[in-house]
């Protein structure tokens, strides 16, 4: 079984408007209803270029996609890119983003509960449930800390309803700083010395927002995703958590990530990865060539994503591997490395030889051909599986007193 620790669900989703046109844009709720399916059909289009394999191929994210490919839990990101760029009046996140986000997933609710084989899982009873009725269980992620609200006091309340709701983890950095933490470059059409110049950050790593957000993470079971940190925010987030934790009780994980063999700082380094060994956390593997490849030498045509996928799978399961066997140097053992695709997270090109779910039961086979069944399954799904069951709502407590400490 595979588990994806980072998958776009939602991005093809398009939310419907329901009753008269007139009633509906009369409320806050309607109008806002109405607006996230504008949204939703322009991201459908820039997902015709910057997502799918062809313009007509479609989402890589499917329940049949999914189920095909023996998929058995994904992790459901949400996120509103639209929200995210909304900078107009300066950096500072709007309270009416958390709107954004229940409003989504509302939507991924209704969607998949139209699907016979598939569920989504609000908790860990849920989903041992769901494994044991051989249904595929979709758990709810967030992307974004922005979308937490302007003041500490909000990012409280936010996190609070967002665990309610089953948000498994938020990932509080992303493309652009936006208040909470400050990131990594991570727009493949920049370099990193443009990237700093077009998208200045300040000299920090968490700020009062990004610290708020991790102390109510820790306090109601939500666990913290450290990808697309930069260093600065990967710093200030350890030691925040080794003063409110100083047993490392609390895990982490980086969900679409990968061992720095090159120069992107969106990488990860030994000293970060043996940050997240301490919190027994785990590194879910990207699959996109321009960061997986980064260092490493590959074929001319995979640097140019010409590489055709029946020809470029056996060079893809050998930078894969470059990647887990690094982690494994650093940490010492296959325990703390997992699957996180970020499918239709606007990653093209992909691996080739892995352009969609479906192909990740030819994924499953050759990395237990590679390393074994035992140490296969924890790369492909038992180390992601510990994770939730370890600690996501209430599987572990927290340290006593996390959400007062000042």
């Amino acid at each position: 079984m595979i588990f994806d620790l980072h998958a776009h669900y939602p991005m093809h989703l398009v939310p419907p408007i329901r009753g008269a046109h007139r009633r509906v844009l009369r409320s806050a709720r309607g109008r806002g209803g109405v607006g996230d399916r504008a949204r939703a059909e322009l991201v459908g289009l820039a997902s015709l270029v910057l997502n799918y394999r062809f313009p007509w191929s479609g989402p890589r994210v499917r329940v049949d996609y999914m189920r095909a490919g023996g998929v058995g839990v994904a992790l459901s990101v949400l996120y509103a890119f639209f929200d995210e760029i909304d900078v107009g009046d300066g950096p500072c996140p709007r309270a009416e983003y958390l709107e954004t986000l229940e409003r989504q997933i509302e939507l991924v609710e209704a969607t998949v509960a139209k699907e016979a084989d598939a569920v989504v899982a609000h908790e860990p009873g849920e989903l041992a449930a769901a494994l044991r009725d051989d249904k595929l269980a979709l758990v709810h992620c967030v992307e974004g800390g922005y979308c937490l609200g302007p003041d500490e006091r909000s990012v409280a309340h936010a996190v609070e309803r967002l665990a309610a709701a089953g948000v498994a983890y938020v990932t509080l950095a992303h493309l652009i700083w936006r208040g909470v933490a400050t990131d990594a470059p991570a727009l493949p059409f920049l370099g990193e010395e443009g990237y700093h110049h077009w998208f200045p950050q300040p000299a920090e790593g968490l700020s009062d927002l990004g610290r708020a957000a991790v102390r109510a993470m820790v306090e109601h079971g939500v666990l913290i995703d450290v990808a697309h940190m930069s260093e600065h925010a990967l710093a200030d987030t350890f030691a925040l958590l080794d003063e409110i934790d100083p047993d490392r009780s609390v895990p982490v994980l980086a969900s679409h990530a990968g061992y720095r063999f090159g120069a992107q700082e969106y990488m990860l380094t030994p000293e970060t990865l043996t940050r997240i060994k301490q919190r027994d956390g785990v590194v879910g593997l990207i699959f996109a060539t321009h960061r997986l490849d980064d260092g490493l030498p590959t074929s001319r045509l995979r640097r140019l994503g010409l590489a055709r996928p029946g020809r470029g799978f056996d060079e893809s399961i050998g930078v894969l591997r470059r990647h887990i066997d690094a982690i494994h140097d650093v940490v010492g053992s296959h325990r703390h490395t997992a699957i996180g695709s970020d499918f239709d997270g606007f990653i093209k090109p992909t691996l080739p030889g892995v352009q969609d779910m479906r192909d990740m039961a030819r994924l499953e086979r050759a990395l237990r051909d590679a390393y074994g069944d035992d140490e296969a399954e924890r790369i492909c799904s038992a180390n992601a599986l510990r994770l939730l069951t370890g600690y996501w709502r209430g599987g572990h407590p927290g340290p006593a007193g996390a959400a007062g400490q000042g």
